[in-house]
């Protein structure tokens, strides 16, 4: 087993006969950059949820995922025995509801990634449909980009980029049906594709998990104000009172903030998925 990389957020191996370990460790990252204290469980939550949605979308579009148990056992429960794939340079993110980036793009334009919105909405806002807002980290800035889908065309291809559209909007709608019916609103979520070694378009990286999409408890959500996070957002609201620049080294997290983290990170796993989590 060869250690191939380390992100902020997750480690990848290169195992004997090519097949990749994605092993999801227990840091969190904000504004990029990764924070010094982990939450306990949270790769092992982010794991779990992402092969319970890969399981559940496998007959929308092929996954990166070979097994979630033939890894090694230092890693079991928060790794995935992965087919290697050519990444896409497009972060491909669908919106439903008005927040993050997306509302500082709107408050700027009326419109996001080229995409123009009814005048008029406040933050948590519900769009009138699901929009595809791409990003790329090819940028001089090293951040994500908006991207308009004409770029996406030109960068990748026509078929390429109308096939990624399609498919993140129909991921993203039908995650956000199966959540809405347990009482967590699915406001946006980031997908990564890749083309696998016979040239298909495979869907890798995470899926609809605490990292890579907002969750809010739907009885709680009020347009105009923020809303109850489910996700890393608690984290990086927490982290805009501390005075932190956003930039290396990111701030210790205090022993409160680290528990609601993972209460957080918990429930809607709990809540998406019908499992009871058992602490590690």
């Amino acid at each position: 087993m060869k250690h191939i990389h380390a992100g902020k957020v997750r480690d990848l191996y290169e195992l004997d006969g090519g097949d990749i370990l994605l092993v999801a460790s227990d840091r969190v990252s904000v504004y990029d950059v990764s924070l010094p204290t982990p939450i306990p469980d949270k790769g092992k939550l982010l794991n779990q949820l992402s092969a319970w949605w890969f399981d559940r979308m496998a007959d929308v579009v092929p996954n990166h995922v070979v097994s979630t148990t033939d890894v090694p056992e230092q890693f079991a429960g928060r790794a995935m025995r992965c087919k290697p794939l050519k990444m896409v340079q497009v972060e491909c993110i669908a919106r439903g509801y008005l927040a993050g980036l997306g509302l500082r793009e709107y408050r700027r334009d009326g419109k996001i990634s080229g995409v123009a919105l009814p005048p008029g909405l406040v933050e948590g806002d519900k769009l009138p449909e699901p929009i595809f807002t791409p990003t790329t980290k090819i940028s001089d800035t090293g951040h994500d980009e908006f991207m308009t889908f004409d770029e996406v065309l030109n960068e990748i291809g026509e078929e390429t980029a109308k096939r990624l559209r399609e498919l993140t909007l129909e991921i993203y709608t039908r995650g956000a049906e199966h959540a809405a019916k347990q009482g967590v609103i699915i406001a946006d979520t980031k997908l990564e594709f890749g083309f696998d070694a016979d040239g298909v378009l495979t869907l890798g990286d995470e899926v609809l998990t605490s990292d890579s999409s907002r969750f809010w408890p739907a009885d709680e959500w009020e347009p105009g104000r923020p809303q109850h996070a489910f996700d890393k957002q608690f984290v990086r609201d927490w982290s805009l009172t501390t005075g932190w620049d956003k930039t290396p080294p990111g701030p210790e997290i205090p022993a409160e903030i680290v528990e609601q983290t993972r209460r957080r990170y918990t429930e809607v796993y709990e809540r998406i998925t019908g499992k009871t989590w058992v602490r590690g």
